[in-house]
């Protein structure tokens, strides 16, 4: 082959290379934005089956990129605004509030899929539950609406408790309308509230010693991604001082506490993942109605009323989702 013909002959096979290359789109990649550090692995892989169910796979078609906030909400613009500068397709804003008004503030263009325990509306974050609008969507796993429903459910454990303390991260957006809840419900019932604030593990320590002080006869928390992480740490101070404590997560029952009242959020994380995968495909955010969690779950730990000396009524058991004996 002559020396001409053979560099034309390269020169068309690295063309048809480039072409056929160029014509390839290239993989979205979803950038996922959490209050928290590392969620549980289910969690993760609930968000990871929506998307399956919509037709994605990790690696083959979709990428995603982690920014964790490791409770530090303050964090959370500047891990946002990252998500932005690296153009990704979706960003999915998780746990916290903060995390999808963050990344709201970040951009009115990339579209944003949220998944808290909040009231989407109440917090600014889409204008209608129906009808979203703008670039922005998501589902609610209601652990901060149901505050109130918490507090009467500890109420029916410890009825002759006039003082219950609330432990709130002020730093929480959901915090204020949470915190307002439960007060309004305090009041029909007749008891008093005594509010601690903290936002890292020193400051639960010394919320519990100003509990005691206060005389504090049982406590429930408003939802936050800091007291998820610092279960244990709860779970503990309250086993030490023998207090009742009504949480919002089944977790914290399955690990030793003596109550919860909460959404589903694994489900409420899978739809998410859901509505991402449709948004890929073309799907406008603003026209996805916001997803409420339908299932709610009440767990009782018997075995730690039996340590703090504590008899669940049979009817309150009877209402229980899920009874550790």
């Amino acid at each position: 082959m002559r020396r001409r013909e053979f560099i034309t002959l390269l020169v068309g096979a690295a063309t048809i290379w480039s072409l056929a290359h160029a014509q390839q789109p290239a993989m979205p990649v979803i950038g996922l934005l959490s209050g928290t550090d590392r969620e549980a692995t289910s969690q993760l892989d609930a968000i990871w089956q929506g998307l399956n169910e919509a037709g994605y796979v990790e690696g083959r078609n979709v990428a995603m990129e982690y920014r964790w906030a490791a409770g530090q909400l303050d964090r959370l613009p500047a891990l946002a605004a990252d998500l932005v500068r690296r153009r990704v397709a979706v960003i999915v804003a998780i746990q916290s509030a903060a995390a999808p008004l963050a990344a709201k503030a970040a951009t009115a263009t990339i579209p944003i899929v949220f998944s808290i325990g909040g009231d989407a509306v109440k917090l600014g974050l889409v204008s209608s539950i129906n009808r979203p609008g703008g670039n922005i969507t998501g589902t609610s796993f209601l652990y901060n609406t149901l505050a109130p429903k918490r507090l009467e459910l500890l109420h029916e454990v410890v009825p002759n408790a006039a003082v219950i303390g609330l432990l709130v991260n002020p730093k929480n957006p959901a915090s204020k309308s949470e915190t307002s809840d439960v007060q309004t419900a305090a009041r029909a019932l007749g008891l008093k509230i005594v509010i601690q604030n903290a936002s890292s593990d020193h400051e639960i320590d010394a919320a519990f010693a100003n509990f005691l002080q206060h005389r504090v006869a049982a406590l429930t928390f408003a939802a936050d991604s800091v007291f998820n992480k610092q279960r244990d740490q709860l779970i503990a101070l309250a086993a030490r001082h023998a207090v009742p404590t009504m949480y919002f997560s089944h977790e914290f029952t399955a690990a030793g506490g003596l109550m919860s009242y909460g959404g589903d959020m694994t489900n409420a994380y899978r739809l998410a993942g859901a509505y991402a995968g449709r948004i890929l495909k073309g799907e406008k955010p603003g026209d996805l109605p916001v997803q409420l969690g339908a299932k709610v779950e009440f767990v009782v730990n018997l075995k730690t009323a039996k340590t703090l000396g504590l008899t669940i009524p049979l009817p309150l058991i009877g209402r229980a989702d899920k009874v550790i004996e």
